[in-house]
């Protein structure tokens, strides 16, 4: 589909050489025939008319007019009475222009996770606010921002966290940054800037923090996850000197750091002069258990906490922070203005004023009744359709893991249920090293209503239950009790 310009549309400039030998009408001709066959102009896109466009070109009206006469008679143009000229559908761009392959075809039912409801986006709410921002922002502000944040953003969320969060939330030692990833890598620039070289992840986690420390030139190692969260063990034998955590729902497994865990990883920054960089994944969703409080907080001289709204709002806002430990925060600070300038300073103070309205607690609640009965639904249509697979992680975030039968092709039951539009994913893609065969699946329902679930699950339950099912009728879940156990 063409884009349909309003009013008179964009101006379309084209090369002219009053100089030239070769007449203007010709110049003009060529340039269009040139714009259309590379899909500068796109079939059935509007062109300007006839006294705009000898307007924009410094020519007469009727020379412009000749020259879509011509282009008409081409078979390039198309115009009628009353009508602006547009190009014509049956032209076709150069085959050498460069082309994006067609996408795949979208799952029907797609359990990918780390989506939250983007349906549920509070527009009205979010509207006001910009309106408001945008009334009430002094012209001061609408300069180049402050590389640290918006200083109302900054107060109100440090507060916000504070009180919710159980941070140690100092607005001067506080990053806005465009969202998590943004976060993390001027974290660990400004840890290389201090002499980090060596920094650890989780095993299975998150590949992007992999990426993002291999790209920055830091030597990364993966230290493997269990049942109460990272092995500090593991993690003290290695030379890292950060260590990438998401201790309330750890990403994929969701298992919490148990709380011893969680004084001997602060012992072992303290004792080794390392930063601590918590991922705040999911804390906003919990279910079944008391709120879990950061990390940071009984550290924040050695624990980075990373935050954003792309799961409590939406990812494309582009909205996060970075609560840094006192001595980064300079540093962190110059990479952001280095990076990009400072984040946009509307949105900011739109996000200040849903925090500070309550607006921001009141979607927060909303979607936590939301994301309790959708994960109600899968534990129900799992005990409906496939009794024998067991599940984790459902204490708290949008996603939980499915233990499949030990004889399961992970991948051969990914790419079945795929070709029945059913969209699933393994936990292996999570996974740095090969120390399990064991397949599992991490299956999102943030974005899913309680019918698409019960409908996916129907659709793969044979997949699933590829061996006969244990004796148990009832799948495993967390030791934390919820509302189905």
């Amino acid at each position: 589909m063409p884009i349909e310009w309003t009013g008179s549309g964009p101006e379309l400039p084209l090369p002219v050489d009053r100089n030239s030998a070769e007449p203007l009408r010709s110049q003009i001709e060529r340039a269009l025939r040139e714009a259309i066959r590379t899909g500068r102009l796109s079939a059935g896109e509007r062109l300007p008319s006839s006294r705009v466009f000898a307007g924009n070109l410094g020519v007469s009206r009727g020379l412009v007019t000749e020259c879509y006469a011509q282009l008409q008679a081409e078979g390039y143009l198309v115009t009628s009475p009353g009508s602006a000229t547009r190009v014509a559908v049956t032209v076709h761009a150069s085959p050498d222009r460069s082309v994006r392959a067609a996408d795949s075809e979208p799952a029907r039912v797609d359990f990918r996770p780390a989506v939250p409801d983007l349906s549920s986006f509070p527009r009205e709410d979010w509207g006001r606010a910009v309106r408001r921002a945008c009334r009430e922002v002094p012209a001061e502000v609408l300069g180049y921002p402050d590389p640290y944040g918006n200083p109302a953003l900054r107060e109100v969320l440090t507060a916000y966290l504070r009180r919710v969060r159980g941070a140690a939330a100092d607005p001067s030692h506080t990053v806005i940054c465009a969202g998590y990833a943004q976060g993390l890598q001027l974290l660990l620039r400004a840890l290389a800037d201090n002499g980090v070289q060596t920094v650890a992840v989780e095993d299975p986690g998150d590949r992007d923090h992999y990426t993002i420390g291999e790209a920055l030139g830091l030597d990364v190692v993966a230290v493997p996850v269990d049942d109460h969260g990272i092995d500090v063990q593991a993690l003290a034998a290695t030379a890292a000197r950060a260590v990438i955590l998401t201790p309330a729902h750890q990403s994929p497994t969701g298992v919490v750091l148990s709380p011893e865990r969680r004084h001997s990883i602060v012992a072992w920054a303290s004792t080794r002069g390392a930063t601590i960089i918590e991922d705040d994944y999911d804390a906003e969703f919990r279910y079944d258990r008391e709120p879990i409080g950061a990390v940071q907080g009984l550290a924040p001289d050695r624990v980075a906490l990373l935050g954003s709204v792309s799961k409590s709002l939406a990812p494309a806002l582009r909205l996060g922070w970075a609560l840094t430990p006192p001595h980064l925060s300079a540093a962190v600070a110059k990479h952001k203005k280095l990076a990009d300038r400072g984040s946009p300073v509307i949105d900011q103070l739109a996000l200040a004023e849903l925090l500070r309205s309550g607006a921001y607690d009141r979607h927060l609640r909303h979607m936590r009744r939301r994301y309790a009965a959708r994960r109600t639904a899968l534990v129900e249509a799992l005990l409906t359709y496939a009794p024998g697979i067991q599940l984790h992680g459902l204490a708290a975030g949008f996603h939980a893991v499915a233990q499949l039968p030990a004889c399961a092709d992970e991948q051969a039951i990914i790419a079945a249920a795929r070709r029945r539009s059913v969209g699933l994913y393994g936990m292996s893609s999570y996974r740095l090293t090969p120390r399990t065969r064991t397949a599992q699946l991490v299956l999102g329902f943030g974005n899913l209503t309680t019918d698409r679930i019960h409908e996916g699950i129907r659709i793969v339950a044979d997949l699933l239950q590829a061996a006969p099912p244990p004796r148990s009728k009832r799948p495993v879940r967390d030791r934390t009790p919820h509302p189905l156990a």
